[in-house]
């Protein structure tokens, strides 16, 4: 069922119905669940619009939807829909910004760091360099050294099998000596559950830590972990931000392969039970294909406003 059929299924179950009941709510439990909600959090989305609806007196469908619209958007927002959510930020003014790139094999880590490269050069005017931290995949690191060849791009790489987080280290020496302002580091991501992988990234965590936010000369850093998940995983995307989000404390998520494919019940869950936030969808395979998520245009398309 595609987001689009999704979003059709949710605008008629709220237009076949002729009042708010408890019906409603239960069935509406079962739908969310299809849109991949989970099923704890289907029900508490549909206890929570049972309470607005009793509170604010609604009892036309139509008004529900527009209030489930509105706690969902809450839901994005922190749980505040009048004010700013505490999101991740792209890279501001700092001298020196790193970007650690997660996520299981398959998701589409390396060309989103060429997209970021790009995003960021071409509309903030940074500096980027690649970091080829994925050293378990020789054919990541010739990937990654194509992206930088047809952006003009810097690529810090080693040979395959080396140590990832020395390439890491290296990436932020290059940028310390001049070369760049942005490091992009696409690392491994071999199944999210080996204990190996996990312990990897750790000690590239422990590298940017140490080297770029601590680097005993007073230059500001500022160091951001965000895990790349395929928008069409469904419910398991929550299994692996779980896992990576406990070994280095992840600082939002990027959605790749995002279309209308994608039910996208996940990002609510993602959010309410693990405080992740979406700070990009990517929708294709050019480099311009990245934008900044829109929690509110997310929302109306989930619930088939738009």
């Amino acid at each position: 069922m595609s987001a689009g059929g999704f979003a059709e299924r949710l605008k008629n179950f709220f237009g076949l119905r002729k009042s708010v009941s408890d019906e409603l709510f239960e069935d509406l439990t079962d739908l969310l669940v299809e849109g991949d909600f989970g099923a704890a959090e289907a029900m508490k989305t549909a206890d929570k619009l049972r309470a607005r609806c009793k509170k604010e007196g609604i009892g036309d469908p139509g008004a529900a939807r527009l209030a489930l619209a509105g706690l969902l958007e809450g839901t994005l927002l922190g749980g505040d829909e009048a004010s700013a959510p505490e999101r991740a930020n792209p890279p501001g003014t700092s001298s020196l910004t790193v970007i650690l790139l997660l996520g299981v094999n398959g998701v589409g880590k390396t060309t989103t760091a060429a997209k970021l490269a790009r995003y960021f050069r071409d509309l903030y005017g940074r500096k980027p360099i690649l970091a080829a931290a994925d050293t378990f995949r020789a054919a990541a690191i010739d990937q990654l050294k194509i992206h930088g060849e047809r952006l003009g791009v810097r690529v810090v790489a080693h040979q395959h099998g080396g140590d990832s987080a020395a390439v890491v280290y290296d990436a932020i020496e290059a940028a310390r000596a001049g070369g760049g302002d942005l490091i992009l580091a696409d690392t491994a991501g071999r199944m999210h559950t080996r204990a190996a992988l996990v312990e990897e990234l750790k000690k590239i965590d422990r590298v940017v830590e140490t080297r770029a936010l601590a680097d005993g000369k007073g230059r500001e850093a500022k160091y951001l972990k965000y895990l790349v998940l395929d928008a069409t995983t469904g419910r398991n995307a929550l299994a692996q931000a779980e896992t990576f989000h406990q070994a280095v404390s992840l600082d939002g998520v990027i959605l790749t392969k995002y279309d209308s494919g994608a039910k996208g019940g996940v990002v609510f869950s993602l959010m309410d039970e693990l405080g992740l936030p979406v700070i990009y969808l990517c929708e294709g395979e050019k480099y311009e294909n990245i934008r900044p998520f829109d929690p509110s245009g997310f929302v109306r398309e989930f619930t088939g406003l738009d």
